[in-house]
C-alpha cells in the first residue's frame, strides 16, 4: 500500500513580542537569537526523525512557521536549507513556504530568501486598521503592513499569502470589509481569513477584550467571504482561500492526511510505518532551551486504531471537496465500513453529502462541523 506524501514543518520559537491572543509556542527575544545553535539543533533534530521512515520519502513541502522565522538571517537558512539537502531529497517542484511579519522586512533581506529557493511567504498582517492592530499587539501598523508585500514583490515572491483575522475587538462589519478589500487590492495569491478565538494559557484568555456579538461575526465573515469570492479567491478549506492554482501544498498535506516531520521546539509530526497499526505523532520539547540542549528528545505516541477515524475525519473535513472512501482506506489502512453508523447517520441529517465515493460538508455541516466530528469519537 503506497504511502501518502510526506511534508517538512520546521519550528522557530522566537518573536518580537509576544501577542495576547497568540496560543503557538512563541517567546519574546530578550537578549538575541542563537542562531547557529539552533540551525544545528534542527539538522540534528532531522537526522533522528529521518530514522522513523521505513524507506527514503522525498520532501514534497517544506514550511518554517513560528514564531517569526524571518527574524532569522539569510546566512543561518542558507546553512540550515544547504543541511537538509544534504540529509533528505527534495521534490524538484518542492513548494518551500517562510513565515514573516511586516515588522521584520527588509529588502536586500527578502530578495535574500527568495535566493536562497524559498518560492512561497506567508505575511501575517491580521489587519490594516491600525487601531485593531495596536488592540492586538502588533508591532506594525497599516503603512508597514502594506509596504511589506510590495517589498515582497519587488523580492520576487509570486506565491504571497496574507493572514487576516476578523471578529476582532469592537470590530464593525464594514471595517472587516475594509481589510479584505485592502488585502485583494493587494493581490496576493492566497489569503487566510480567521476568526479570533481566545484559547487558553494567553493574555486575551486572562483578560478577555469586548467582542462582537456571535450573529454580528457570522455576518460579517460571510460580507467577506462573498468578496473573496467575487474576486476570485476560492474557499478550499475552513480558513483558507486561493486564486486559482495557488491551494497551499503544505497546508493540504495536513488536511488530506498525509505525513509531516515536525523540527524544532514544539513542533508536532506524523508519520505512517505500517498501516494502520503503526501510525505515529511525534512531539518535540517546547522550552527553547531545553530543545537546544537536547533536540533529538521526541514523544513518539501510536495513533490507536479506535482513534484513526476520528483523526482522518478530523483533518479531511476541513476541506470543501471533502474526502474519497477509497482514500480512505489508502491512508489509515482500515476498511470503509469503520466509519458506520456515524457515516450514516451524518449523510441522514444532512450533515454530510455522498455523491458515488466522495463525502463532503453540506452547508449546514460546515457550519456544525464539531457536530460531525462528535459522532465518530470512539
Amino acid at each position: 500500500m503506497p504511502l501518502p506524501p510526506l511534508s517538512l514543518y520546521i519550528h522557530f520559537p522566537w518573536c518580537i513580542q509576544k501577542c495576547p491572543y497568540c496560543d503557538f509556542n512563541s517567546h519574546a527575544v530578550k537578549s538575541g537569537i542563537p542562531e547557529q545553535r539552533y540551525v544545528a539543533a534542527l539538522l540534528a533534530d532531522l537526522h533522528a526523525d529521518l530514522q522513523l521512515l521505513d524507506t527514503p520519502r522525498a520532501i514534497s513541502s517544506l514550511f518554517m512557521g513560528g514564531g517569526t522565522p524571518s527574524l532569522f538571517t539569510p546566512e543561518a537558512l542558507q546553512t540550515l536549507l544547504s543541511g537538509i539537502g544534504q540529509q533528505v531529497n527534495l521534490s524538484d517542484d518542492c513548494e518551500i513556504t517562510l513565515e514573516a511579519n511586516p515588522g521584520t522586512f527588509e529588502s536586500a533581506k527578502f530578495k535574500a530568501f527568495r535566493e536562497l529557493g524559498i518560492n512561497r511567504l506567508s505575511i501575517g498582517i491580521q489587519s490594516f486598521n491600525d487601531r485593531h492592530l495596536k488592540k492586538l499587539g502588533r508591532v506594525h501598523n497599516a503603512d508597514e503592513a502594506i509596504k511589506a508585500v510590495e517589498i515582497a514583490r519587488l523580492a520576487g515572491f509570486e506565491n504571497l499569502n496574507l493572514d487576516l483575522m476578523f471578529g476582532l475587538p469592537e470590530q464593525t462589519e464594514d471595517e472587516a470589509l475594509a481589510d479584505i478589500h485592502t488585502a485583494v487590492s493587494l493581490k496576493p495569491s492566497h489569503l487566510s481569513f480567521y476568526q479570533l478565538t481566545l484559547e487558553p494559557n494567553t493574555y486575551f484568555y486572562k483578560f478577555p477584550p469586548q467582542l462582537p456579538e456571535d450573529e454580528s461575526i457570522f455576518a460579517l465573515q460571510k460580507a467577506c467571504q462573498r468578496v473573496l469570492a467575487e474576486c476570485g479567491y476560492r474557499q478550499y478549506e475552513i480558513s483558507a482561500y486561493a486564486a486559482d492554482g495557488y491551494q497551499c501544498r503544505h497546508n493540504r498535506n495536513y488536511w488530506q492526511f498525509g505525513d509531516y516531520l515536525g523540527i524544532g521546539a514544539g513542533a508536532h509530526g506524523k508519520i505512517s510505518r505500517t498501516l494502520p497499526a503503526n501510525i505515529i505523532r511525534t512531539a518535540k520539547p517546547k522550552s527553547p532551551e531545553q530543545y537546544l540542549n537536547n533536540p533529538t528528545a521526541t514523544t513518539r505516541t501510536p495513533i490507536s486504531l479506535s482513534q484513526l477515524p476520528l483523526e482522518f475525519m478530523m483533518n479531511q473535513l476541513r476541506l470543501k471537496t471533502g474526502f474519497n472512501l477509497s482514500d480512505y482506506s489508502g491512508l489509515t489502512g482500515l476498511a470503509q465500513n469503520s466509519l458506520q453508523p456515524a457515516l450514516q447517520q451524518c449523510i441522514e441529517q444532512g450533515l454530510l453529502i455522498q455523491q458515488q465515493q466522495q463525502l463532503f460538508c453540506s452547508e449546514q455541516g460546515w457550519d456544525f462541523l464539531d457536530e460531525i466530528l462528535e459522532k465518530f469519537i470512539p
